[in-house]
């Protein structure tokens, strides 16, 4: 494979050196991971531009550019502000219509309810709209389907239970885009329903009252990173916007809702739906994380002390730690904790759920391993990982965690998987629970869609690299088959897994906090499509290395010439070829790629590298 860019990246500092980089590093051959590591395609007069109008540190301007951050933008990518860079929600298509249209709904008293996802975006769309209507001296009533008996998506006996409420409008988030027959069942009881979708649509739109999606066909909006809760976000502040307009706050003797303080529910959303990070998003997230460190929403607050959060929330905080347990709820059959605990407003209730919350994530690890150790075995029985897409099931699953074996299933082994489940269908009929995740070229989205044209699915879609399907079970043989044979198809002409890509050479010997904090504060915050930089370590020598917790392994890394020590941790790497190496490498020296982490322990400070891939050295 030809070299991207001969030239390794720097810091500018002692931290990143740039001398060194041999061919059998770089480009020439495969990690133990299959991958080839490669440097991003970079410009070197935009790099030495934005150093010059922003003085930036070279690494900074680097990364930007090969983030494909353009000179004119980097003021806004760098200081990105919510008065100056949030898009108006008027530009989403529909908007105006219907933001008209809800805040007379809600001026002339129309009984309004909402239908919401089980998951984190899902809970934080539906925090989100109950703290906002309580700002409007309005109690929203919320059905979150079980993820079990009911789910994905919307279904008819949910929206007879909220008509048999009182309901006349629906604000349905998360989910609504390809529900096509329940939408067509709520018309037909008098429903009038506004969805906030981003998921991807199929040839046409469902006939709801308004469909605010940025990946409709005809939106011209540019938001299609926007996670549901964003969407959501944006609703609520063009709705504000024509409740002020109207008068609706002095009428009712009401302060106007302070919208950014909302956005610490955007950012948690944002984050664990796992869209890019790019644009509104980063903005969003940006935001958000600051509005978390004010600790202002309670159930935030007590979810955080629950989760051994003792500081100011990080990203990673939002995806490893707040966000499981948020979601643990539905997979163990309390699907709405997560959104009670969001919008809660009394701090005993708050703690008192959020341990629930907590208890629940403890009962669904366990039952995670059990089923992923038995996912394991039939992939290995049945040679499945010689397939271009695994997919494996069985009854005896958990349907509400098939999704995060089908996640471990991929990391794993580096392909799309899919692991499906079984449960009741509101027929009674057993029904087959499919949840995808996918690697990079490969739209699991567009093969579910495909599948289900195909009619061998009753439901299916989401995004490229996680979806969801509904099978009957006699058609599963089918289905497997129909997956594998256009896996290569769509998967387009990339060779899935097969690049890794590095920003730069760095050495162990001087590297300090601060140049990781640089990193943090002008590059991030980190997460699809703006990921943390990742740096190789070259002829490093193991230490001690060892199984921490059910799949983590620790160890300390040293130059080869020995000297300064750091400590280093592989996330899920037992049993994968990365792991092996780790705790097998016999001394040898290695070549390890990965990011740097600021740890904080006992009120101090150090660099810590979380390897992500492995080459043996020569």
């Amino acid at each position: 494979m030809a070299l991207r860019n001969s030239l390794p990246l720097s810091a500018g500092a002692e931290d990143v050196d740039t001398h060194g980089v041999g061919p059998d590093i770089i480009g020439a051959r495969a990690s133990v991971s299959g991958a080839r590591w490669v440097f991003p395609a970079i410009s070197n007069d935009k790099i030495e531009r934005m150093m010059r109008d922003y003085a930036l540190p070279e690494i900074v301007a680097r990364l930007l550019s090969a983030r494909n951050i353009e000179p004119e933008a980097a003021q806004s990518f760098l200081y990105p502000t919510l008065a100056k860079d949030l898009p108006h929600p008027f530009v989403l298509k529909d908007m105006e219509k219907f933001a008209d249209y809800l805040a007379h709904a809600i001026m002339d008293g129309r009984h309004i309810a909402a239908f919401c996802d089980f998951d984190v975006d899902g809970s934080t769309s539906a925090a989100l709209l109950r703290k906002f209507f309580r700002a409007l001296g309005l109690e929203l009533p919320i059905y979150i389907p079980d993820r079990a008996r009911e789910g994905y998506g919307p279904n008819a006996k949910a929206m007879k239970t909220l008509k048999d409420q009182g309901a006349e409008i629906i604000l349905m988030a998360d989910c609504g885009t390809t529900a096509f027959d329940v939408i067509e069942y709520a018309r037909s009881i008098g429903l009038e329903v506004s969805i906030f979708d981003h998921h991807e649509q199929g040839e046409t739109l469902p006939r709801a009252h308004w469909v605010i999606n940025p990946k409709r066909r005809d939106d011209r909006s540019g938001l299609s990173m926007l996670a549901a809760v964003g969407v959501t976000f944006m609703a609520c502040v063009a709705v504000n916007s024509c409740l002020k307009e109207c008068g609706f706050y002095e009428q009712n003797n009401l302060t106007p809702p302070v919208m950014k303080d909302f956005l610490d529910l955007v950012a948690l959303g944002t984050v664990c739906d796992m869209v890019p990070l790019t644009g509104v998003n980063r903005l969003l997230v940006k935001s958000g994380l600051l509005q978390m460190a004010q600790t202002k929403n309670i159930g935030l607050k007590a979810l955080c002390e629950v989760s051994g959060v003792k500081r100011a929330p990080t990203v990673m905080d939002m995806g490893f730690s707040l966000g499981p347990r948020i979601n643990a709820g539905s997979r163990v059959h309390k699907a709405d904790l997560g959104a009670q605990l969001l919008s809660c407003d009394d701090a005993e209730d708050a703690k008192n759920i959020a341990w629930s919350l907590n208890d629940c994530n403890a009962k669904r690890k366990t039952i995670q391993a059990e089923m992923m150790s038995s996912a394991l075995k039939m992939i290995e029985d049945r040679a499945l990982h010689d397939h271009p897409l695994i997919m494996v099931a069985d009854e005896g699953w958990h349907v509400g965690l098939n999704g995060l074996v089908a996640g471990q299933i991929k990391e794993r082994y580096a392909k799309p998987a899919c692991c499906i489940a079984f449960a009741p269908g509101m027929s009674g009929a057993l029904e087959g629970r499919g949840s995808g995740r996918s690697v990079k070229g490969f739209n699991m989205a567009a093969l579910f869609m495909a599948a289900k044209a195909e009619g061998l699915l009753l439901k299916g879609g989401g995004h490229a690299m996680a979806a969801g399907f509904t099978v009957e079970p006699h058609k599963i043989p089918d289905l497997y088959q129909f997956f594998i044979t256009h896996a290569a198809e769509l998967a387009g002409a990339e060779e899935t897994g097969a690049e890794e890509y590095a920003d730069g050479i760095a050495t162990i010997r001087g590297l300090k906090t601060d140049f990781v904090r640089i990193l943090e504060q002008q590059v991030g915050p980190f997460g699809m499509e703006n990921p943390e930089p990742r740096f190789i370590l070259a002829h490093i020598r193991v230490l001690n290395a060892e199984r921490i917790g059910e799949d983590h392994i620790r160890t300390h890394i040293t130059d080869i010439e020995g000297g300064s020590r750091m400590k280093a941790m592989a996330f899920r790497a037992l049993g994968t070829p990365l792991g092996d190496l780790l705790l097998h490498h016999n001394h040898r020296p290695v070549h390890l790629l990965g990011s740097f982490k600021v740890n904080e322990w006992n009120g101090l400070q150090s660099v810590e590298f979380i390897i992500a891939d492995a080459q043996w050295a020569n």
